[in-house]
């Protein structure tokens, strides 16, 4: 498979033919820089190692991610060359600017294939055939496949003392997916998405019309506030992750976990604002985030 042989999603810029790993790190930091902001930040105290590491496995799930929100066509088709060429890549045979940089990275870390990559693209696919959940522990398998996938690329990258990790790193990955739930309802209903489960709207009386409405309802901002409060609770399980991991890995993920839960906190501030707009911190507030996190360690 060439690269050319793989469509770039709505919204990337086309892969460059690369010949060599340096080029397709830089490619990899630009996709990084342009659509992870919140993540990027953290990025930039990593030992450089470990950061060109990190910024090859977030494009190559960054890269998947939009392939699965594409509004064009043969979504699966794509999904499935993107899968063939991480195959590639961990056979040695990489052939896309950002495979190139990830092949490089795992010769330095032993990045997960099944449990990481793969995992992230079956969350993909689900997207494709899945709009709504039912329940919790049903948008728990889901923030698996899409996100507990990515603790476990981290944690190969990041370095960390005991199994316990592990745990830690879940309860981190699901504070962030459902960070990215909250803050994004207004954006998922333009996709036909609700990602809230269907038990908690009716627990609050919100019906999905009232969503699609943006009604300004009591339900609505308690379902909000709920949703917001209870992935600030996973942060706090996740605070022990912080002294698991390699002293160098600490202060990004702390950066990281930091951001987004003020992302939660600007939430419960309006929470009818994520119907109309996708929440987000100005970089000042970032900034903040960044010098309070110096003082006090922690996510929440």
């Amino acid at each position: 498979m060439s690269a050319s042989s793989i469509a770039t999603p709505a919204g990337q810029q086309q892969a460059p033919e690369v010949s060599s790993a340096a080029e397709g790190y830089a490619f990899c930091r630009a996709v990084a820089h342009k659509h992870g902001a919140n993540f990027s930040v953290g990025f930039r105290f990593l030992p450089e190692t470990k950061r060109n590491a990190v910024y090859a496995a977030y494009a190559a799930c960054r890269w998947a991610d939009d392939i699965a929100d594409d509004p064009g066509e043969n979504i699966g088709p794509r999904l499935d060359a993107w899968e063939a060429e991480i195959e590639s890549c961990y056979a040695g045979r990489p052939s896309h600017a950002i495979t190139i940089a990830l092949a490089d990275a795992l010769q330095h870390f032993a990045i997960p294939k099944k449990e990481g990559f793969l995992a992230l693209i079956d969350g993909c696919r689900q997207d494709m055939v899945k709009a709504r959940y039912e329940t919790f522990d049903e948008l728990l398998h889901y923030c698996d496949l899409v996100a507990t996938s990515i603790s476990e690329i981290s944690l190969a990258i990041f370095g960390y003392r005991t199994p316990k990790a592990h745990e830690y790193g879940r309860n981190l990955s699901t504070a962030l997916q459902l960070t990215n739930i909250t803050r994004d309802i207004g954006d998922d209903l333009s996709r036909d998405r609700i990602y809230i489960p269907a038990e908690e709207l009716a627990r609050f009386n919100v019906s999905e019309a009232d969503l699609f409405e943006k009604k300004h309802s009591d339900g609505i901002r308690a379902l909000v506030e709920f949703e917001a409060r209870r992935a600030l609770d996973y942060f706090a399980g996740a605070l022990p992750l912080l002294d698991e991991l390699d002293p160098d890995s600490r202060f990004p993920t702390l950066m990281m976990g930091s951001i987004y839960s003020e992302v939660l906190r600007k939430v419960l501030s309006d929470p009818f604002a994520t119907l109309h707009r996708r929440v987000a911190l100005s970089l000042p507030r970032k900034v903040y985030v960044v010098l309070r996190g110096l003082a006090r360690p922690r996510f929440a």
